[in-house]
């Protein structure tokens, strides 16, 4: 019988290697070391790095989705929200670095890969948001832009500097620290750009 703290502990060190080493780096060896278990103990619970991947990213995309859900359908006003999106999102993803990655990699691998994040409970649901900007555009709050559009934007400027992360450290010679305090400025840099883009000044 699989044990659910030993399950527990298992994803807990896969993740802290993954973030580490990332899906190829990583070695079923060193998972098993880090969680306190033999190779073989590994094996009956996830019989490859693929299956245990998959369940970090199932476990972490769970604690995500449905959060991201609650803010851009939550009863505040479109700025605020924005805010709210940005700042969770990144201090989501400087916890789980792997993330951003990995879904390309699999939407790459597998174009059915989004059906089966969509199947899964609190996938974010678009409408309500699409709804408030199109009210807020009807209303002359904000220029007229497409929900999509408008999204697109919050997600590609959240998202970029995650999957670009090496080639930017070396651009700008940074190192691991440094980034991280970056990203954390970034947060109210993406909100203000995207607030500029769309509010109508007075």
């Amino acid at each position: 019988m699989k044990d659910e703290k030993t399950e527990d502990q298992i994803l807990d060190a896969a993740e802290k290697v993954f973030q580490r080493k990332g899906m190829d780096g990583a070695r079923m060896q060193e998972i098993a070391n880090e969680a306190g278990i033999n190779k073989a103990m590994l094996h009956y619970y996830y019989r490859s790095k693929r299956f245990l991947f998959e369940a970090v990213f199932s476990k972490a995309f769970s604690i995500i989705a449905p959060e991201i859900n609650r803010v851009i359908n939550e009863d505040i006003p479109l700025f605020e929200k924005i805010r709210k999106f940005t700042h969770r999102y990144i201090d989501f993803i400087q916890k789980h670095p792997y993330i951003p990655n990995f879904i390309i990699q699999e939407l790459n691998r597998d174009t059915d890969f989004i059906n089966a994040l969509q199947s899964k409970k609190g996938f974010p649901d678009f409408r309500n948001f699409q709804a408030q900007v199109e009210q807020e555009v009807r209303d002359g709050k904000i220029r007229a832009i497409k929900a999509e559009q408008l999204f697109i934007h919050l997600l590609s400027l959240n998202i970029f500097p995650f999957l670009a992360a090496p080639l930017l450290k070396g651009f700008l010679k940074i190192d691991d620290k440094t980034y991280k305090d970056l990203m954390e400025d970034r947060k109210e840099e993406i909100v203000n750009i995207i607030i500029n883009y769309i509010q109508i000044k007075e």
